[in-house]
């Protein structure tokens, strides 16, 4: 790559054709297909920001960095938002803050290189495909090192970021954080039966009876995608997000025209499962769909069922993803309830620079013993995963 190339900062995808920005690997599909990734699409962080749910006003002011060659050409960047807090990010630095504001440091503001509560893993160096990858992707850490400085921040935090992609950060001096998630993971199987065939007796019995239960009451499951997904289909599904946001957020992120704009912009990226019961749906999961993945993100009920929640997240999940030959379903942040129903434990990572060398210092450290304890964690999970011995997904 040449050396004269230049990085710029944007707030806003309004500055950013969205032509231009999905020549980047990932972002777009029929662009390396197997690897595209919705959260990173122009069409996902434009309704971010243009339904208000990720802007200055609520403590996400866009600093997308832009690698470009001499000519103008894009040829890398990075999203990245400059923050006063902490919320919606699903890496937690809570105690990093608390504990540098007591010692008398400023830890707001601080760089995030993240999509916007959406705990998802995808690529965050983004990289023409026909450019050198590897000196795009360091030109962009050095940026967002740089752009740290500018801004007098405290950090700069990439999260969710894929493993292949760590190196590049810590050559740039930034410390690797690991956590875990839980993943289903397709082996090729024709149906949910072939699934739960691989599993342990008690557990297959387990889990076909929590089906049953689920849809006890006369409720049935809705798949709704493409133009299925009318104004009207978002009005109740916003309901079902409101109600269980508030009571578990207490002001739920996402606002009514972020679905209204997705739903016009990539609609073929979406499915909801929607349970119905008498006529009229009562819970839904929205759910995004990638290139060789199926992320699931966020839910809402306004009737309360056992074990609905299950059904319309996770078994619904695997259901779809085997019918369309997907090779995983993410299904979002924590929750090791979900072992039990076939996610198993994946490593997440997530990259941080810390300005202050005492803070780094301190930060080091812990996350030494962090990720080892994760680690440690995710083994002695697997080994009390549902699935036959010997028959145990690996990721």
């Amino acid at each position: 790559m040449s050396d004269a190339v230049t990085i710029r900062i944007e707030q806003s995808f309004a500055d950013i054709p969205a032509a231009r920005w999905n020549m980047l690997s990932g972002a777009v599909k029929g662009r390396d297909e197997a690897v595209y990734n919705p959260f990173v699409s122009h069409a996902y962080l434009s309704a971010l920001e243009e339904s208000g749910s990720a802007t200055a006003k609520t403590g996400w002011l866009g600093q997308h960095l832009l690698l470009e060659g001499a000519g103008g050409d894009l040829l890398g960047a990075l999203v990245c938002y400059l923050k006063n807090h902490s919320q919606g990010e699903y890496v937690f630095d809570h105690g990093w803050a608390d504990a540098f504001e007591r010692a008398g440091g400023r830890y707001y503001p601080k760089l995030q290189g993240s999509i916007p509560f959406t705990p998802a893993t995808g690529p965050r160096l983004l990289t023409v495909s026909d450019q050198d990858g590897s000196a795009v992707q360091d030109g962009l850490a050095a940026g967002l090192k740089e752009l740290t400085r500018r801004h007098d921040a405290s950090s700069a935090h990439v999260t969710f970021a894929p493993e292949a992609e760590m190196p590049t950060f810590e050559r740039a001096g930034f410390l690797h954080r690991t956590d875990q998630q839980f993943h289903f993971l397709n082996e090729g199987y024709g149906s949910h039966d072939d699934f739960l065939e691989t599993l342990a007796s008690r557990k297959r019995k387990a889990l076909k009876k929590e089906r049953r239960a689920a849809l006890e009451n006369g409720i049935t499951i809705d798949w709704l995608t493409g133009s299925d997904l009318t104004e009207a289909i978002w009005d109740q599904f916003f309901t079902f997000y409101m109600d269980t946001g508030s009571r578990k957020w207490g002001r739920p992120y996402l606002t009514r025209a972020f679905y209204s704009l997705i739903g016009e912009r990539m609609p073929d990226d979406i499915v909801l499962m929607m349970a119905r019961r008498n006529g009229r749906y009562i819970a839904g999961a929205i759910n995004f769909i990638g290139g060789d993945a199926l992320y699931g993100r966020h839910w809402g009920c306004i009737e309360d069922h056992p074990f609905l929640h299950f059904e319309v997240c996770y078994h619904q999940a695997i259901d779809f993803a085997i019918a369309k030959g997907l090779k995983r379903v993410e299904a979002g942040a924590q929750g090791e309830h979900k072992l039990a129903r076939g996610y198993m434990p994946v490593t997440t990572h997530s990259a941080h620079y810390i300005s202050h060398p005492g803070l780094a210092h301190a930060v080091e450290d812990y996350l030494v013993r962090e990720r080892r304890d994760v680690e440690e964690t995710a083994e002695f999970l697997a080994e009390h995963g549902p699935f036959r011995k010997g028959e145990r997904q690996d990721d």
